[in-house]
């Protein structure tokens, strides 16, 4: 039996100012964590990214510090945005910090805007890493390097063309022109700060982009490794949830992946009751848990096909060991879809 730690206060402003800025600007007191991130990237890493282009020749560690600060902040940073696609998070007059923190701040981390919007809220949840669904991890073997070396490419290279042809093919025609507008404007961006400050260029834009769409792309396939053949679209069945991570209290409860797909809306303090309250029908379900592992390590273990140290974490299947290995490699088989 686990007895769960994940954090279900959010932290609190010390100070008097602090908590007049947030009564002023957020919705919900629990995100003030939120406008610590942004204004941490905002005084810290954009002041690096406009010193990378200021300096007339930028030395190499000037980079790679760069990308060390990048590095600190960037699972908190995803996260944070994670939430505010899914539910309002200033009030109406400060619903601009949404627009500075995607056009301004999201190219730093490696995002283009409007591309996570329209790929997470326009496509993922709806098909809920279904056949329809770009990024799906049904059709691979998910404890093989090469599948995921496919499935990473395609996402390098066409993802962009897999999710304008989803949105248009679902009329969303707004959204789609949107989302070109981010993601061609970066590449622009890219491209000709690269051409005329080639190390700032890089370290600035091009580094982030290709750890973050690394990242992001680990991340999902370690969420949705483990899939029921006879049920794929369960959300009990084809997400997992991690708890007691030092992952979750960084990133906001990410590891609960099995409630965010079930209550896509539910604020990250409260995914833990969540799972308390309904442990009988995770139980029942068949959901896999794994504790003090985040998806990252579930990936890592996954491409080592590691499935005794995987098992070794997962505290919703216990009993014999080989037992559970078996199970855990019976979720990890390609499914392909019903012609």
């Amino acid at each position: 039996m686990y007895v769960i730690d994940d954090p279900v206060v959010a932290s609190q402003p010390r100070l008097g100012i602090a908590e007049r800025v947030a009564d002023t600007v957020l919705r919900d007191a629990r995100d003030f964590d939120f406008l610590i991130v942004a204004t941490t990237a905002s005084v810290i890493l954009l002041p690096s990214a406009i010193a990378m282009f200021v300096v007339d020749q930028p030395y190499w560690w000037q980079g790679v510090l760069h990308i060390a600060l990048m590095l600190n902040l960037l699972d908190r940073f995803i996260l944070m945005n994670h939430n505010m696609i899914h539910y309002p998070v200033f009030k109406k007059p400060y619903k601009w910090i949404v627009k500075y923190v995607e056009w301004g701040l999201m190219p730093l981390f490696g995002m283009t805007p409007r591309t996570y919007f329209a790929h997470h809220i326009g496509m993922h949840h709806p098909e809920n890493n279904g056949v329809d669904d770009a990024s799906s991890t049904m059709r691979f073997k998910r404890d093989s390097i090469f599948d995921f070396g496919r499935y990473l490419f395609r996402f390098y290279t066409i993802s962009i063309v897999d999710l304008t042809r989803y949105m248009l093919g679902r009329r969303r025609t707004k959204l789609t022109r949107q989302m070109l507008t981010g993601e061609l404007s970066c590449w622009a961006l890219f491209a000709v700060t690269v051409y005329f400050a080639p190390m700032a260029g890089l370290f600035v834009f091009v580094i982030p982009w290709v750890v973050t769409r690394f990242l992001m792309m680990a991340g999902n396939w370690g969420q949705h490794a483990f899939i029921d053949p006879a049920d794929p679209l369960n959300e009990y069945r084809n997400a997992i949830t991690c708890i007691n991570t030092r992952y979750n209290r960084r990133a906001f409860n990410d590891g609960y992946h099995i409630a965010h797909h079930l209550y896509p809306r539910m604020h990250w303090t409260e995914m833990p009751q969540e799972l308390e309250r309904n442990r009988a029908k995770y139980e029942e379900e068949g959901a896999i848990i794994f504790e003090k592992i985040d998806f990252f390590i579930v990936f890592v273990f996954l491409m080592l096909k590691r499935y005794d140290w995987l098992a070794k974490f997962c505290v919703s299947h216990k009993g014999d060991k080989e037992e559970v290995i078996a199970f855990l490699k019976s979720r990890t088989l390609p499914i392909r879809p019903a012609s």
